[in-house]
């Protein structure tokens, strides 16, 4: 019997320790990041919501190949205590089969998805860029999906494009009467136009709401939520503020860095300003990253430098722009959340993790092959 105790109790020792052995103790950026069941996470282009106490990581799902480039299965959640390692809470919000009408139906473009919590209602709210599928990147809408988990499962509720027949509050009052020109050029996923007339865009589409391609969703500390979108043919960043279920737009947007072409906008707060990192327009192609600071989330923005230094930096180390995370009780201190594309083979794009740092008001990273959070 102290035989059978003995064994019992060696082999829970062994047990713990060789789990505790086994776990992630730092993050090592653009290696193969593996999930509780050994698993590359998969959850691209993703942002992070923390509730709870609780990490919870939402992507697009990829599958192998091309194919995956586009929507075959959904919206992805992984769950967390210690930003390490990685719980797979499964599929948050399921793409519809194909032939169903629905407009995230298999073989769609859903991409970045966010989830902000609305305390007023108790949902979870996913915001995410859409593309219909066989459109190209002609419908350039929002989608819009609740739950009451954060793990889900969300329920689709619409897609749409925003602020229908609302002017932007900065848009030059003698540019509203002027006629819809000819539209020459037009984004189309890959190359950007020449010379966009892009108050001409906004005027164009006042009737069936302006153009929304790669997005991000911020709560401010007032509760109130934004919706920041690359629009105008991806020429100019819009912000719009959403109502106080954080289900739609408010009525009141305002429009930046015209002519730019921003995309892949990530937000955040710090020192009672707000700040932007993102990237210009070339495709699943990096390149050098933007950066920017208002006192005001409506401006005026201020353009910065390239927040990445070092080698590689013109490529933003091979990354592009998805979420900003403050570090766990210590919001002054933040992550940079990039992704690292791989079209030829979707699934195994991979995720660029590092700390920003600060040189006055410029976000300054630096690449590093592995770090921890302490």
């Amino acid at each position: 019997m102290k035989r059978v105790i003995f064994s019992i109790v060696f082999l829970s020792v062994f047990c713990i320790f060789s789990c505790t052995d086994n776990k992630l103790k730092s993050i090592t950026p653009g290696k193969i990041w593996p999930d509780n069941n050994g698993v590359h996470i998969n959850a691209h282009g993703g942002g992070l919501l923390f509730q709870g106490g609780i990490y919870y990581w939402y992507g697009e799902h990829k599958i192998g190949g091309k194919a995956g480039n586009t929507a075959q299965v959904g919206v992805h959640c992984y769950s967390s205590k210690d930003l390490y390692n990685w719980k797979d809470e499964g599929i948050a919000l399921t793409v519809f089969p194909e032939n169903s009408g629905s407009d995230i139906e298999k073989g769609c473009v859903l991409e970045r998805p966010k989830v902000i919590y609305n305390a007023l209602t108790g949902k979870y709210v996913m915001w995410f860029h859409l593309e219909l599928k066989g459109n190209a990147y002609n419908a350039a809408r929002c989608g819009m999906a609740i739950a009451d988990n954060p793990t889900g499962p969300y329920q689709f509720v619409k897609s749409f494009r925003p602020d229908v027949g609302t002017w932007p509050i900065n848009f030059p009052l003698e540019k509203k009467d002027e006629p819809v020109g000819g539209m020459k050029s037009f984004f189309g996923g890959s190359s950007v136009p020449q010379h966009p007339d892009s108050m001409n865009i906004v005027r164009r589409d006042m009737d069936s709401g302006q153009q929304s391609r790669d997005m991000t969703v911020f709560v401010d500390d007032d509760g109130k939520a934004y919706h920041i979108y690359s629009s105008e043919s991806n020429s100019t960043l819009h912000i719009s503020l959403l109502t106080d279920d954080y289900q739609d737009y408010a009525g009141k947007y305002a429009r930046f860095f015209s002519g730019r072409f921003m995309e892949a906008p990530a937000i955040f707060k710090k020192d009672g300003k707000y700040y932007l990192i993102m990237s210009g327009c070339s495709g699943w192609t990096p390149n050098a990253g933007r950066s920017a600071v208002a006192s005001s989330i409506w401006g005026p923005w201020k353009e910065l430098d390239n927040p990445f230094q070092g080698d590689d930096a013109n490529t933003s180390f091979h990354s592009q722009s998805t979420y900003i995370l403050p570090y766990p009780g210590n919001n002054d201190r933040l992550i940079y959340l990039g992704d690292r594309w791989n079209p030829e083979d979707a699934i195994d794009g991979r995720y660029i993790w590092l700390p920003i740092e600060f040189d006055g008001e410029q976000p300054v990273i630096h690449w590093k092959d592995e770090w921890k959070l302490n």
